[in-house]
């Protein structure tokens, strides 16, 4: 059986998916509305990572990815702090589509974003296709000094 998996943070990188669960697969970009993109998640390494938010008349842009639902398990352990959700997305052809996604409540005060990890969420929206726009956005994000 196949699980649907709505990615916007560092797993919109293909090779750190596959990395993470090798059964995955990219399906498409699809939209969240109602939702707005934030890097208030605190990392393990103190750093900010990519979470979600309420966000009336916004929307966050990702990817899904199909994967083997006997990877959610494995997928959980890897997203620690992260809570997993069931969100409606907008596909890139209007299509519906209902996945699951992470948040988190476990907030940092710096949302700065490690370079490395920011590097994910670009070069993966980059290599989806997502919206030149959202790329900008993700390229404006705050990054940690050197």
């Amino acid at each position: 059986m196949q699980a649907v998996y709505f990615a916007y943070g560092s797993n919109l990188l293909a090779s750190r998916m596959r990395g993470r669960v090798p059964s995955a697969e990219p399906r498409g970009p699809a939209r969240l509305a109602g939702h707005r993109l934030t890097t208030d998640k605190r990392g393990r390494d103190g750093t900010g990572k990519a979470n979600l938010r309420p966000g009336p008349g916004e929307c966050v842009w990702g990817l899904v990815w199909s994967l083997d639902a006997g990877d959610w398990e494995r997928l959980d352990a890897i997203e620690t702090d992260y809570r997993r959700v069931a969100v409606d997305l907008v596909g890139s052809g209007g299509e519906r589509i209902r996945a699951e996604t992470y948040l988190s409540d476990r907030l940092t005060d710096d949302p700065a974003l490690d370079p490395e990890y920011k590097r994910c969420l670009v070069d993966g929206a980059r290599a989806h296709g997502l919206p030149d726009d959202w790329v900008r956005l993700l390229e404006a994000l705050p990054e940690q000094a050197a």
